[in-house]
């Protein structure tokens, strides 16, 4: 009998903040996005000098935890999340945990995106979910491969996920996301007439 096997796995981790750590209030933290993106005019210009629709703080603003608290809660519970996925990878640290880089808020309005990227020199990267409106866009989260598959035909329709070349994750209010970072992915356009608000954030070792 043939053997078949899967290699190379890509994982997914998905969880509900609250699994780790003290609880942190979406609402709160969605009353923080805000707050951070009136104030910081750096930030909103910017977004429009490079076309971003909405606004990020991710060319901005390095130290969201030590301007809200909330945000420092939010990093003690991430750290427990990543650690977790790190353990789940089987990573070998040398005693040295990931560490937080970078974490910065995304706001996308009705017919906002993000197109398909990755996350150079980093390990571990995620996103948090503070708004997710109804009808609002997923994660797609793309085969690592593609762009090898040449002549390969298409899937059929309702292959497993392990064999598709896009998946879709449709995250709630409260989940944590997190992937490594060379995995490319992107946030296809908000068709909610309300904000899309999350939270991203890379680890690295060093």
């Amino acid at each position: 009998m043939a053997q078949i096997d899967s290699l190379f796995v890509t994982r997914l981790y998905r969880a509900a903040l609250s699994e780790h750590g003290p609880a942190v209030d979406t609402g709160e933290l969605a009353a923080s996005c805000y707050s951070i993106a009136e104030d910081d005019e750096a930030g909103q210009d910017w977004c429009e000098e490079n076309g971003y629709p909405g606004y990020t703080s991710y060319a901005s603003l390095t130290d969201l935890p030590w301007r809200f608290p909330i945000f420092a809660d939010l990093v003690k519970v991430l750290n427990a999340h990543v650690a977790a996925f790190a353990d789940d990878l089987e990573f070998d640290l040398e005693g040295r945990a990931l560490a937080l880089e970078d974490i910065w808020i995304n706001i996308l309005p009705e017919g906002g995106s993000h197109s398909s990227h990755i996350h150079p020199h980093s390990v571990i990267s995620g996103t948090t979910y503070v708004a997710m409106p109804e009808g609002t866009s997923a994660l797609r989260l793309e085969d690592p491969r593609s762009a090898r598959m040449m002549a390969a035909p298409p899937r059929r329709k309702g292959c497993r996920d392990e064999l598709r070349t896009f998946v879709y994750a449709a995250p709630k209010v409260g989940d944590v996301l997190l992937w490594e970072s060379w995995l490319r992915h992107e946030v296809p356009t908000n068709m909610s007439e309300d904000d899309r608000i999350s939270v991203s954030f890379n680890y690295g070792w060093g």
